[in-house]
């Protein structure tokens, strides 16, 4: 089934889908510092580098679904808190314009927990009533990575919708019974990282493991006022979108607590305090290892795996769509009222 992203970063989203069995014929993100990366691991997509705003319908090629992460800036708890006022929020009804007009089968979106916060009811409303006046049922719920093979405790919502002719409403798919936790992400990668080179750049090639670096530098206040240290036996804290922000590697102990909010690295055991690398971030977002994230300074690396899907959470959504559409194109409910054409898209 081909399918079209949108704000698709570095391809988190993407890569589960395509490890569903969706082909992702096209996508579009205009940020540039994502191009190399998106494109050395999907070379055969078509990557749009234009803003959303400037695609017409018809730029896009015949697809049988709709992907993407709209800029969640607007909505979280660390932003603006201007939600629809927010240049930023206004591209989530440019994509909802788009699902409108195109009508593909199905939709995905993903943003942040924080649009369900009482001072983004009337946006979060908005773009449900939107999206249902598109022409789908629609379904949304907040998941949390942990749920679905993902080391990491990281909620988001996901808005899931149907074409109303297919008569059929999205049911999230159930948690997991068992939880990976960060030693099964990370452990083998503990000997090998290095740091990143002056000014915080790459090493490029001279990593044992691709990206296996991390960022070096001093740590804010605000950092310091809680222990950041990874448990081995637990999930991740929430992957950050920022070298400076990354959590310390579990390799150190807890740090120590001397006054309220303020926290130091214990004594005598500095050396082993480090963040994450590049790699061991990409291992939490369940990216494999032949996924390259190209960058010259670290902080783009750590910027593009942190605001991406985990991939892992996007397969678990994409398998259960397949098996729907699957379900639905061999019923009787495939009927000539449908949109024929599309029905034969989505089946080869």
């Amino acid at each position: 089934m081909k399918i079209a992203s949108f704000f698709s970063g570095c391809g988190g989203m993407d890569l589960g889908f395509k490890n569903a069995g969706f082909d992702v014929v096209w996508a579009n993100d205009n940020a540039a510092n994502v191009w190399d990366t998106f494109e050395y691991n999907f070379p055969e997509t078509e990557l749009s580098k234009v803003s959303i705003k400037k695609i017409a319908v018809d730029d896009i090629p015949e697809i049988a679904g709709i992907i993407g992460g709209p800029p969640c800036q607007s909505w979280s708890n660390a932003g603006s808190g201007r939600g629809i006022l927010d240049q930023r929020g206004i591209l989530f009804f440019n994509f909802i314009k788009i699902i409108k007009e195109k009508q593909p089968l199905f939709f995905v979106a993903e943003n942040v927990e924080g649009l369900l916060a009482e001072r983004n009811k009337t946006s979060y409303g908005l773009i449900l009533a939107n999206l249902k006046a598109a022409g789908y049922n629609v379904t949304s719920l907040v998941l949390n990575g942990a749920d679905y093979g993902v080391p990491q405790n990281r909620k988001r919502i996901f808005f899931v919708g149907y074409r109303e002719d297919l008569n059929m409403v999205f049911q999230f798919p159930e948690p997991q019974k068992t939880r990976v936790t960060v030693k099964d992400a990370i452990f083998d990668l503990k000997d090998n990282a290095i740091p990143a080179l002056t000014f915080n750049q790459s090493n490029y090639d001279d990593c044992a493991v691709a990206n296996h670096e991390y960022w070096q530098g001093t740590y804010s206040y605000i950092f310091m006022s809680r222990n950041r240290v990874l448990s081995w036996d637990a999930q991740s804290y929430t992957i950050q979108a920022s070298g400076r922000q990354v959590s310390i590697h579990p390799q150190a102990p807890e740090m120590v607590k001397i006054a309220k909010n303020v926290r130091i690295f214990q004594l005598g055991s500095e050396h082993l305090y480090r963040r994450l690398s590049v790699r061991e971030c990409a291992r939490i977002q369940t990216f494999p290892d032949n996924f390259k994230f190209i960058y010259n300074s670290l902080n783009a690396g750590y910027k593009m795996i942190g605001n991406s899907v985990p991939v892992n959470l996007s397969n678990a959504i994409a398998v259960k769509i397949s098996s729907d559409l699957k379900e639905i194109l061999n019923s009787d409910r495939c009927d000539q009222n449908m949109d024929l054409r599309l029905q034969a898209n989505a089946q080869r």
